[in-house]
């Protein structure tokens, strides 16, 4: 059973462009806050931000009984990176990227979990003849290259999203991205899958996954939900909850089950402690869902390929 991790950034400031919903709050108070979140395995930390005193950061990790899915390494930075980091047209700013996200792969290694994930927002573009996508692929591609080579034994996932604050960020899809690694040929480069972000570019979650798979990079899940309009960060399962299911499932097939699931949902206004407890336990009742699915009875339907008779079989479960 893959065990389940909070992304430490929603445990604090809650806010959007409009309002400020919650104010931030110290590193020890997401973690104890974490603590108090039913199911809740541990954390996914942010990088920079959790990182100021690594010895009592690891002290408070330990004290909660909480592990480490992750780290996630910031791309974008208030003043900095504005118009991307990785794809900057500033040499010196790309090698600031590539040394801070080696900074986070060594924390990732030294806090046991050889995963850093990294959502590049502000590289992409805003309008048509804006930049040299040729350019952009061959920045992003150096960059990611030698930070792979730092350490091998660490996993760097690009978290893809199609926009969102750029009107289209660089790495937009599953294939996109899968694209991507596949033409720096690191071993260690992959993805993260957030079914949100795969529902926003008009995926089916499920078959994103196997794609990923199949390019063997599949490195990492993130779970919420949303409209398909906008990430909006929901709880799992509100408005889709066959994609999800059927996600869950395929996950099972693929062998992602003994890792671990990210949740990037924004608690807003609600309180934060009851909105994680209640994406743990929605979770765990989707999964147990998908687990009710007999896998020679779903192979036998998908042969068969009738709609009809799949719908019915799935409804039966519930």
């Amino acid at each position: 059973m893959n065990r389940l991790a909070i992304i430490s950034g929603f445990l604090g400031k809650s806010h959007n462009r409009y309002m400020v919903y919650q104010d931030d709050c110290t590193t020890a108070e997401k973690i104890e806050r974490a603590s108090r979140v039913a199911g809740c395995d541990g954390l996914e930390l942010c990088y920079p931000a959790d990182f100021d005193d690594p010895a009592a950061l690891r002290s408070l990790l330990a004290r909660h009984a909480l592990g480490v899915s992750a780290v996630n390494f910031r791309a974008r930075r208030t003043g900095r990176w504005i118009r991307g980091g990785l794809t900057s047209a500033d040499a010196a700013e790309r090698r600031e990227v590539v040394d801070d996200l080696k900074r986070a792969m060594d924390f990732a290694a030294d806090f046991g979990c050889r995963r850093v994930t990294t959502c590049p927002l502000n590289d992409g573009t805003d309008v048509p003849f804006e930049a040299d996508y040729g350019r952009l692929y061959d920045a992003a591609a150096a960059c990611f290259d030698a930070a792979c080579a730092h350490d091998r034994q660490v996993r760097v996932c690009i978290e893809y999203k199609l926009s969102d604050p750029m009107a289209r960020c660089l790495f937009g899809s599953a294939g996109e991205t899968a694209g991507f690694c596949q033409l720096t040929g690191a071993p260690n480069l992959g993805a993260t899958l957030d079914i949100g972000h795969s529902l926003l570019a008009g995926e089916r979650p499920a078959q994103a996954a196997v794609l990923l798979s199949r390019a063997g990079r599949l490195f990492y899940v993130h779970l919420n939900d949303n409209d398909g309009r906008f990430d909006w960060d929901l709880l799992p399962g509100a408005y889709h909850l066959w994609e999800t299911v059927e996600l869950l499932y395929t996950l099972g097939r693929l062998g992602y089950d003994d890792d671990w699931f990210g949740f990037d949902v924004a608690p807003k206004e609600v309180d934060t402690v009851a909105t994680f407890t209640a994406a743990m336990s929605l979770t765990r009742k989707l999964e147990q869902i998908a687990g009710r699915i007999d896998a020679a009875t779903m192979d036998a339907l998908m042969a068969r390929r009738v709609p009809a008779d799949t719908l019915s079989y799935l409804y039966s479960l519930l």
